[in-house]
């Protein structure tokens, strides 16, 4: 069976050899309509939108005009019916094209190839007149007209019938394609690809449909050529070459097919075993330099090979150079900005960073822009500029271990003792916090209210250290209450001297206090005092009583997961190879992550944390102790199968 790294291989050399084949194709396509050139000009002479042949030009004479006057005169006997004869005759010593005693062409020395004689070009160009003219007055009968409709109706009727095939190969077949080539986390969905080859074939089919029945009616024939020879008509010249809209959509096609061969290039090499090992920063460090410099070259290989004298485009360069130094500056700015971040790598991809009043995870370093993605999964786009004009924070440069400030207070009279065992006691038993930097506890100063404490703990997951100071919060406010110890709140005293202000105060409390409630009995009224109300919480039903919702980490059985991941149905645990080195008993970070989310209904995110609580309880390492758990192409062991 073929494995995931060699399909990924497999697939990335496929897609390189079809496109580098498909941009050779562009690049040596040349339109149907010889190009003319300075010196040398030639046009077509076309009955019915088909080119007969081509004529020259003379000293009076272009050959356009020449081409132009023969096909009127060639239109003109077609339709009007009667019959027609062509002969050639010898004026001035070259023979001439007549057609119902009507001039047509004269064949002349600038019209003449090399090794053919003019009286043998001038036969070639009759016969091939006479067989335009008859299958000109062929289609035009009913019977070939008939013949064509009927003809048309079954195309048609095959090619909807081939259109709802590749529909339902386009519904069904990329699911297939993804389960023979395999799909990782971090790869693109394969099955687009197939669904792109069937929707591009689909196109193919009509154009060429399309193409084909208006060829089977002269006067869509006709309109057909008339609309590509509008794409063929020069429309500028340059380096005494003239291009027309087709070269310009030839060289914009190879330029987009350019774009996606480097780009399939660069993933490929992303994938490959030079860069699998390295972190996502270096890869994208790489893969983009790479891109920009296959890019430039390949650019300036279009431009060679399709006649365009790169030399001469340099006062484009110097317009763009002042439309950049003035409407253009943030745009270069962030591109230079991007090439320094990929260059210095003061960030990188994955790293948890601070800008500004942004907090979230680099997801992508691109050429101008950089995708950040906040704490509740959007997206912010971020120009590369702010990185280096503005403070930014990494929480995972050089180091993920960052320590976290927690501050709290208590009463005056607290027994500080108590207090630090307290707040250590919340922090030590968190499994998230590390125990080696050790939890500590600082005194920090006499507050207005409080005696104000801090609590510095140390973790090496920043973007999680949100939930972990909450967490520590909701159990340093629980171990403080089961210690006896106060939180207070601000609070003043208030001195009152009058000696007949207490006694008005009291009667006035009496007038605004509402009356005792009262019950209504058969037997009279009886007084029922209210007595001191009870807890909120002792006046709901226990199954209303609102409760902490756990987190997976703390709703996992430890013992029965191991069990689990062991046992039948569990992690394919076997002797795998990898760079000619035999790993025994071992099993891929990436399987373990989609069993974990597929059998404990966790996200990738929780997966990989519960991967990582395995590593810190000494249940599973890395074959060589060198990465922590992470969803990718690495091995792993039990520490039971060593």
């Amino acid at each position: 069976m073929i494995n995931r790294r060699s399909r990924f291989q497999l697939k990335g050399v496929l897609i390189a050899l079809t496109g580098i084949i498909t941009l050779l194709l562009v690049l040596s396509a040349t339109p149907t309509q010889a190009h003319s050139t300075i010196g040398q000009t030639t046009a077509p002479v076309v009955i019915d939108g088909q080119v007969l042949f081509k004529v020259g030009e003379l000293e009076n004479f272009s050959a356009e005009e020449r081409a132009e006057q023969a096909n009127i005169i060639l239109s003109y006997e077609i339709k009007s019916g009667k019959p027609i004869q062509t002969k050639i005759v010898t004026k001035d010593k070259l023979p001439t094209i007549r057609i119902n005693d009507s001039h047509l062409l004269t064949v002349t020395e600038g019209d003449v190839r090399s090794g053919v004689e003019p009286a043998e070009l001038a036969k070639d160009w009759q016969q091939k007149i006479e067989s335009g003219i008859e299958r000109a007055k062929q289609e035009r009968t009913l019977a070939h007209q008939n013949q064509a409709l009927i003809t048309s109706l079954g195309v048609l009727t095959f090619v909807i019938a081939a259109h709802f095939g590749l529909w339902w190969l386009c519904r069904h077949l990329p699911s297939q394609w993804v389960r023979w080539l395999g799909r990782s986390s971090t790869s693109h969905d394969p099955g687009k690809i197939v669904r792109l080859v069937l929707v591009c074939l689909q196109l193919g089919l009509w154009g060429t449909t399309i193409f084909y029945l208006t060829g089977l009616f002269p006067w869509l024939r006709h309109w057909r050529y008339l609309l590509i020879s509008s794409f063929q008509s020069p429309i500028f010249i340059q380096n005494e070459r003239d291009y027309s809209i087709w070269d310009l959509l030839v060289i914009a096609l190879a330029i987009i097919t350019l774009w996606l061969i480097v780009r399939w290039l660069t993933q490929l090499l992303k994938k490959s075993p030079l860069l699998q090992d390295a972190d996502r920063g270096v890869q994208e460090t790489v893969t983009v330099l790479v891109q920009y410099v296959l890019t430039g070259l390949g650019l300036i290989i279009i431009l060679q090979v399709r006649g365009l004298d790169v030399s001469s485009l340099a006062i484009f360069a110097s317009v763009l150079g002042v439309g950049i130094g003035f409407g253009l500056q943030n745009l270069a700015n962030n591109f230079v900005s991007g090439l320094v971040i990929l260059l210095e790598r003061p960030i990188r991809v994955g790293d948890f960073v601070n800008v500004g009043d942004l907090v979230g995870t680099v997801e992508r370093i691109g050429s101008r822009s950089t995708e950040i993605r906040t704490l509740d999964q959007v997206t912010i786009i971020v120009p590369n500029s702010h990185f280096l004009e503005k403070e930014v924070v990494n929480w995972n440069h050089g180091d993920p271990l960052s320590r976290l400030h927690l501050s709290v207070g208590v009463a005056y009279g607290s027994n500080i003792k108590k207090v630090r065992a307290a707040i250590l006691e919340a922090a030590i038993h968190h499994p998230e916090v590390l125990g080696h930097p050790h939890p500590q506890v600082l005194f920090i100063g006499f507050g207005d209210n409080s005696l104000d404490f801090e609590l510095l703990v140390w973790t090496c997951d920043p973007p999680h250290q949100f939930k972990l100071k909450s967490d520590l919060y909701y159990q340093m406010e629980a171990s403080l209450r089961r210690c006896g110890i106060e939180i207070p709140f601000p609070q003043r005293d208030l001195n009152l001297r009058s000696p007949q202000l207490e006694e008005a105060l009291t009667t006035w409390i009496k007038q605004q206090s509402p009356p005792p409630k009262q019950l209504y009995y058969p037997d009279g009224i009886s007084i029922i005092k209210s007595s001191e109300p009870a807890d909120e919480e002792e006046l709901l039903p226990d199954d209303l009583i609102p409760t902490e919702q756990k987190t997976l980490l703390e709703r996992v059985n430890l013992d029965a997961l191991i069990k689990q991941m062991r046992g039948e149905g569990g992690l394919e645990i076997a002797d795998r190879k990898y760079r000619l080195k035999l790993y025994r008993n071992c099993f891929v970070g990436f399987e373990a992550v989609k069993w974990l989310m597929k059998t404990q209904k966790a996200t990738q995110a929780e997966a990989i944390r519960l991967g990582q609580m395995l590593v810190e309880q000494k249940v599973i390492h890395h074959v060589e102790d060198q990465h922590s758990f992470k969803d990718g192409y690495l091995f792993y062991r039990f520490y039971l199968d060593e």
